[in-house]
Order: C-alpha cells, then structure tokens, then sequence
C-alpha cells in the first residue's frame, strides 16, 4: 500500500424526508442562491417544492438555472455564470444528478474565474477558489455529490473534458433514495455502469499487488451495484435497493476507492468522453460499451487481476487457466450489462464502424491532457474495434 492522503469535506445527510433540511444548510453560506436542475423531472416528483419551499422558509432568494442536460454544455454553463454575476449570487443550489451537480461545479468556479470557464478544463489556469456548493442527489451515478471532480462539454469544439480541484467538493449533499424512484430503468442501469467504471478504473490500473482492503472493497462496491441494480428494477420502489445503490455510486468516487493504490488511471472514462461528444449518448451507456471492450483489449496483459475480478465478483470458479477465467469474466461481465438493458456496442448506440478514427481523433486529445500517454491514436483504435 502507498503513503495517502484522504481527506472529503463534503457533509452527507443521508435518507427519507431529508430534502427539507436544504435550505438550512445552503444558509449558511449565503441568503442569494442560483438553483441550478435539468429538465421538468424534479416538478413532476414534487421534489422542487420540497426544495424551493425550503428555500424560502430558510429565508433564501434564490434563481432558478434550469436546462441541464445529461451531457452539460459549456454554453449553459456561461449562462449560469451570467446571472450569479447579474444578481451577486451566493450559492449555488444544484439538485439532480452528476450532470446538474458537475454543471453547477463549473458555474461556482467560473464565476470567481478572472478568465473564461473552458480554461479551466483546457489547463490553462487553475481554479483558486468557487462559490459554496450545496447538493440534492436524484441519480446515483456519477458520485459527483462527494468529490471534487466535474465534466464539461465544449458544445463548439465538440470536446468533453472533467476537471478536478479541491474547490469543488460540495459542501452539503442531500441523498433521499426515494427520489429514485421514478428514475427510469434505462437510467438506473446507467448509473449502476457508471459507478462499476468508476472502481474497475482503480482496480484494474493500480501497479500495487499487495493492497487487500482497496481490493475488497472495491469488488464489493461492484457487487453491491449489480446486485442493487437488479432490485431497483424488478421493484423501482425498493428503498433499500435504491439506498444501496445511491450510496455505492457515491463511495464509489469519493477518493476512497484509490487511497493507498498510488497513481491510478482512467483510459475507459478518457475514451468514453468522446462518445458522449461526439454522439450525444448517455455517460453510463457509452461506458458500458466501452469496458466491455477495454477488458477484452487488455486481456492478455492482464489476465490475473481480470481473472480476480471472476473469481470474487461474479463467483467464478474451476481449474481453468488465468486466461481462460479471464475471458470468462469479461463474457460475465457484458453478459450482466445485457440483462440490465445496458449496451455493450457501438452499433447499439448508433454510431456507425467506420467512425472509430474520428472518436480516436477526438479521444487523443483529452489523453495527452491527462497525460495517458500509453494511449496513441492507434491504440484507441484498437480498443474501440473491440467494442464492436
């Protein structure tokens, strides 16, 4: 295990009849806020007027920031930072999912931002301070509610981006479980994929073999995210699978995954970015089709720590050799994304063969930002062929 460094600042409320307890908590940061959510999801569960109430009786002025949509846009992003500055904003309110909640990192931090917002993500300045950010979590998913990450596209250069800074933590994240309920099956699989990449990344890139807690622990987080996934669908109601599976997306991403792992990588996601980009497919599915093909490119380089995975996740068993359970696993794995209706090609998501140079084009550059230099364009490709 490497020396670390854990530290996440972001208070958790967790559980039913929560969401009231909002706008006490934004008030301590401020009494002007901009309430930034997607689409018209939120009116129709009731989950706005829970908030907006708690607003007002929190004596909060507050405006409203809505039109996230599941792949945040830089353009609305400026906007947001448009009327935090027209109004002198406070704090920023974010209820919805990863996408609204990583919208709204990027408007806390572009508003503070002498330069433009995209400079950030470009790395051509750093983020020196944000605006407070206080959360209600709708989606498990993307775990952005518990760390300091955010996801932005460029709806001009067809470029997506994430960025992380310690500014970004949320300082509050409110998780209700039954505000899941009424989450789509398509979506809850979406995100049960999401949270799987965000730990098969860590497990699969750490160099570090004696590291058994962090291994443990993330198999069980993937086990507990197929296995609540799978309730929430038979039953969208369950709320002890929509509590499990809210709660492994967030621990998920959270920094405790990788604590002690040393540096750890994320090509599945670096690739992944460009599908979302360029086409415009929900993050979870791209990500579904994309570790079904990363695993099987990287089955023979490794092979044991794939074969590990069959072993404690999906309870492989048998005499046969490191690769043969290996690629057992991946079958297992592409095998379990079907079931839950998730797909595992490109051509599920309508994206035609012979784009693979045009995604690799437009991967490359976010893999030289993150300095995956292992990642050429060839090599791309040759993930990308996998995932057909």
């Amino acid at each position: 295990m490497q020396n670390f460094v854990f530290h996440n600042p972001t208070k958790i409320v967790f559980g039913r009849s929560t969401i009231p307890s909002i706008g006490m908590e934004a008030a301590v940061f401020g009494n002007r806020a901009l309430l930034v959510y997607g689409q018209n999801s939120i009116k129709k569960n009731g989950v706005f007027e829970q908030v907006t109430a708690s607003l007002a009786k929190a004596g909060i002025m507050f405006v409203e920031h809505s039109g996230v949509c599941s792949n945040p846009l830089l353009s609305h992003v400026r906007a947001g930072i448009a009327k935090v500055r027209e109004h002198d904003l406070q704090v920023i309110v974010a209820v919805g999912g990863g996408s609204v909640i990583d919208a709204a990192k990027a408007i806390a931090a572009g508003s503070l931002a002498d330069g433009d917002v995209w400079d950030f993500f470009s790395g051509k300045q750093v983020i020196k301070a944000a605006l407070p950010i206080t959360t209600v979590l709708t989606l498990a998913a993307t775990g952005s509610e518990m760390n300091a990450s955010m996801v932005v596209t460029n709806d001009e250069t067809q470029e997506k981006f994430g960025f992380k800074s310690p500014f970004l933590f949320p300082k509050v994240s409110i998780l209700d479980p039954e505000t899941t309920f009424t989450v789509p099956p398509n979506y809850t699989a979406y995100g049960a994929a999401d949270a799987i990449a965000h730990v098969l990344e860590a497990y699969m890139s750490t160099k570090d073999e004696d590291v058994p807690v962090q291994m443990d622990f993330m198999e069980g987080l993937i086990r507990n995210a197929m296995q609540s996934c799978e309730r929430c669908l038979v039953n969208p109601s369950d709320f002890g699978g929509r509590a499990a599976l809210m709660w492994t997306a967030t621990l998920a991403l959270n920094g405790l995954t990788v604590a002690g792992l040393g540096q750890t990588a994320f090509p599945m996601h670096m690739i992944e970015h460009s599908l979302s980009a360029l086409y415009n497919v929900p993050h979870g599915a791209g990500l579904s089709v994309v570790m079904s093909g990363w695993l099987r490119w990287r089955l023979k380089q490794d092979a044991n720590r794939i074969a590990r995975l069959g072993r404690h996740v999906f309870g492989l068993t048998g005499d046969s050799a490191d690769a043969d359970l290996a690629e057992q696993t991946v079958n297992a794995l592409r095998n379990w994304f079907s079931t839950v209706g998730c797909p595992v090609t490109l051509a599920e998501l309508n994206i035609p063969t012979g784009d693979i140079n045009k995604i690799a084009e437009n991967a490359l550059a976010l893999a030289q930002l993150w300095q995956l230099d292992e990642y050429t364009q060839e090599r791309i490709e040759e993930v990308l062929a996998y995932c057909q």
